[in-house]
């Protein structure tokens, strides 16, 4: 799958041709963290085009790491699944992004902000469990991002999947966290606390005192979050 490939039959050579080419390793997180369905892949690799995510999916599929499985309740829709060959990546891919989150500089990583990409993050791990049985409403303002990236709401219901919009859904919102894109990444990443964004005023909570004082039980941070970092 390398451009042009290594010519080489050991077996690191042989791997790197498969899941090395752009965008492939992206790929396979989202899978590996869940995403199953096009569109799902599609925002967690917001700049990567439909037509070369179609056409990584296909090379994974060809070389047996995903397999296509067509949704029976909907017809028309597929979605796309690990193999055994593509679980047992599973652990690989978890290495390299504790590698990264220990040996690559801060300074470097907030280089790549991406809000999109950190609210489909936030969504996917969000923990319902301390939030009251009813809809919840949160509202992530950035004050700093352009209109098109400054408002995301979360939408909690129970016995459903949380639901990220882009665009008002109309509810009355429980709880609105206003910060910057950075210092809402520094908390994702566990460089810095919420408490510390806090008292900083780089974090401000308004609505419900429930859902602001349990904002450490069902904001839940990144994977990589608890590993210590090698480097500033």
């Amino acid at each position: 799958m390398a451009d042009g490939g290594y010519n080489q039959f050991c077996p690191v050579s042989m791997a790197a041709e498969i899941i090395c080419s752009r965008w492939t390793l992206l790929v396979l997180r989202e899978l590996v963290m869940g995403s199953t369905r096009f569109n799902e892949l599609r925002r967690g690799v917001p700049s990567m085009s439909p037509a070369l995510l179609s056409k990584r999916l296909k090379e994974l599929e060809a070389a047996g790491i995903v397999t296509r499985v067509a949704v029976e309740r909907d017809s028309g829709v597929h979605e796309y699944h690990l193999t055994e060959a593509g679980t047992e990546l599973r652990p690989i891919i978890e290495a390299i992004g504790a590698w990264g989150h220990r040996w690559v500089t801060t300074e470097a990583t907030l280089k790549n902000l991406d809000a999109n990409l950190l609210m489909w993050d936030v969504r996917r791990t969000l923990n319902t469990d301390p939030m009251p049985p009813r809809r919840n409403t949160i509202q992530f303002i950035f004050k700093d991002r352009p209109n098109s990236e400054r408002n995301y709401w979360l939408i909690v219901e129970p016995n459903k999947d949380v639901d990220l919009c882009l665009v008002d859904p109309g509810f009355d919102v429980d709880l609105y966290v206003s910060t910057d894109l950075q210092s809402m990444t520094e908390i994702w990443l566990g460089y810095v606390t919420a408490d510390q964004m806090s008292d900083d005023g780089r974090l401000v909570l308004t609505g419900s005192s429930k859902l602001a004082t349990d904002l450490r039980a069902w904001l839940k941070l990144s994977v990589y979050a608890n590993f210590e970092k090698k480097v500033a």
